[in-house]
């Protein structure tokens, strides 16, 4: 199991922003390269669902939700994986979960979760 620390979460008023961080602490640079990044959520009474993923090499794939409002990143130097999230909504209220699958042993990881609230 990978160690991922998400950090960034807070209370937003609708139509604001937040950058959510995920780093691996304790992974060696190799090793995060092999690593797809990747951030799901879960609103109470609601299953876990994929926001974004990104690739090794920064190709990333975006739920239809969140697409034109989102951005995902990552600095593999800094093993760290961002998630820009612009016009947010209510409706993103939720835990964000930071995950990663490596794609040699696929290996699939969780961070502990942080909380984005989106309200007035």
């Amino acid at each position: 199991q990978v160690q991922l620390v998400e950090s960034g979460g807070g209370l937003v008023p609708p139509g604001g922003s937040l950058r959510l961080s995920c780093v691996a602490p304790r992974l060696i640079f190799s090793t995060y390269t092999m690593l797809e990044m990747g951030w799901y959520r879960q609103a109470p009474g609601k299953q876990r669902e994929l926001v974004a993923t990104v690739t090794s090499s920064g190709s990333a794939n975006y739920a239809d939700s969140v697409t034109g409002r989102f951005t995902i990143s990552r600095n593999n130097s800094r093993k760290t994986v961002y998630l820009h999230m612009n016009s947010l909504k209510p409706e993103d209220t939720a835990v964000y979960y930071c995950h990663s699958r490596n794609t040699a042993s696929d290996e699939n990881s969780w961070g502990q979760g942080t909380q984005v609230t989106v309200s007035s």
